[in-house]
């Protein structure tokens, strides 16, 4: 699985990365950063309740 971000829809609420901190941080502008672009089993469930909670839906899982 791969995680992907809409980088003109992110307007940087940053519930990706307080949910999952090891795939996602903040850039210098408080926007979404991808830090793990391939998305392993540990982080998955984290990875899609992020995507979900996105209120921008900057984020998409893709198989």
């Amino acid at each position: 699985m791969k995680v992907v971000v809409d980088e003109h829809a992110c307007v940087g609420h940053g519930r990706c990365y307080a949910l999952a901190p090891h795939v996602f941080a903040p850039d210098d502008m408080g926007h979404c950063e991808i830090l793990a672009e391939d998305i392993d089993d540990y982080a998955l469930e984290a990875v899609r309740i992020a995507v979900a909670s996105c209120p921008e839906d900057a984020l998409e899982l893709i198989d």
